[in-house]
């Protein structure tokens, strides 16, 4: 019988919030803190491109479980959009593809930013993720053949002018749901106000429970080849991702129960479910003391195990 082979690397559990430099990919970071931390596994909650800085958490071991908890929590970024010059990235990476002369006044802009907030349709930029057929969106568009994009749905709850920088460049804040593109923002808002415009700078400030103030700089986590991996004291509790779903807290016994993929009675934790919990099919924090059992749904009068920690 063949030997079962072990995994490389160390078997560390919980989230590393990197502040990305601009010039990495958000793979390249992940590889990067995974061979520094001498990690069996790692990956990421949430893109950010290449010209992005700001927060990108980095998930190790059994925090790679709530990665689509954290991609589906509230953003926030800070953007600068620069006026009059039009890009094929839609970001200051890209080729110039049109210039105009027009400034738009705040008047303008201040009008336009309406129909660009709340549940709206938007065309992702052609130098995206996107799958078109079996194929990157992006890939497309390096070898010359960018694809149509169809309009989707995106949630932009907070989209407000913060300043101007110069009569070039303007300072925005947004605050989004999952899978908005802020380039494609700042390409929109231009078109509204009757110009051509392009992101010359983009910080993600937020992505769920996780704040710039847990941020650490990349070159702090820095380690070469001859020394020890980087200290596990980094890390923040896989628990830490969760935050932001509403605790319920259980008897030792309904969390035997639940940990064996058993259902609760939502009548039997009457008095228990809180306040924030959305009876008809929301998420909850199942918790036995201070230990997370796992994230659970409350669904047709029944609580139910989604994704046992």
């Amino acid at each position: 019988m063949a030997r079962q082979r072990k995994p490389r690397g160390r078997a560390l559990d919980g989230w590393l919030i990197v502040d990305k430099p601009a010039g990495l990919t958000s793979t390249d970071v992940v590889n990067r803190v995974r061979r520094w931390f001498d990690a069996q596994k790692a990956g990421h909650g949430g893109t950010l491109d290449p010209l992005a800085t700001g927060l990108l958490p980095v998930a190790f071991g059994a925090a790679t479980k709530t990665v689509p908890y954290i991609m589906d929590g509230t953003k926030l970024y800070r953007f600068t959009l620069r006026w009059g010059e039009g890009r094929d990235s839609d970001d200051a990476d890209g080729a110039i593809t049109g210039t105009s002369d027009a400034r738009p006044t705040d008047a303008q802009i201040e009008a336009a930013l309406p129909a660009l907030r709340g549940d709206i349709m938007q065309i992702p930029p052609v130098f995206s993720a996107i799958k078109v057929a079996g194929e990157r969106a992006y890939d497309m568009a390096r070898e010359g053949r960018p694809p149509v994009l169809e309009p989707r749905p995106a949630r932009v709850d907070r989209f407000e002018l913060v300043e101007h920088l110069d009569a070039d460049h303007s300072v925005f804040e947004v605050q989004s749901g999952k899978g908005v593109y802020m380039r494609s923002l700042a390409r929109d808002l231009a078109a509204a106000c009757g110009t051509l415009g392009h992101i010359a700078a983009l910080r993600r400030l937020r992505v769920g429970p996780f704040t710039e103030t847990q941020a650490i700089p990349l070159d702090k986590l820095i380690r070469g080849e001859d020394t020890p991996p980087t200290s596990p004291d980094f890390l923040l509790p896989v628990a830490t991702a969760l935050a932001d779903i509403p605790a319920l807290a259980l008897t030792e016994a309904e969390a035997f129960g639940l940990s064996h993929g058993q259902a609760i009675s939502l009548v039997d934790l009457m008095g228990r479910i809180p306040q924030a919990a959305n009876p008809d099919g929301g998420l909850a924090r199942a918790m036995a003391g201070s230990r997370v059992i796992g994230l659970c749904r409350l669904q047709d009068g029944w609580l139910k195990p989604e994704r046992l920690m």
